[in-house]
């Protein structure tokens, strides 16, 4: 997202085009209260229309949500698509 300035976009196993986000929340933890997560929305054939989404669990968790966002920010591209194509197959990663 840094470099393109948008949110990436993959094809997942299932044929679908995907979009993925970076979302983070509160954990509840005191040492580590920040989680970061990724979201990935699922996009119609033809016009852009929403057709659901897919999300991880905590893949991070930090002292500020700008450190856990920083650093799942660092995931590589290849992975990213990994982890959306083990949530389509029902997976968990």
């Amino acid at each position: 997202m840094d470099v393109h300035k948008r949110p990436a976009a993959f094809e997942g196993v299932d044929g679908h085009a995907y979009s993925a986000d970076i979302l983070t929340d509160t954990t509840g933890d005191r040492a580590a209260p920040w989680g970061a997560y990724l979201m990935f929305v699922k996009w119609g054939v033809g016009e852009p229309e929403v057709q659901g989404h897919l999300e991880t669990g905590f893949l991070i968790s930090g002292s500020s949500e700008a450190v856990v966002r920083h650093q799942l920010g660092g995931m590589a591209l290849g992975t990213v698509k990994a982890t959306l194509d083990g949530l389509i197959r029902g997976r968990t990663p």
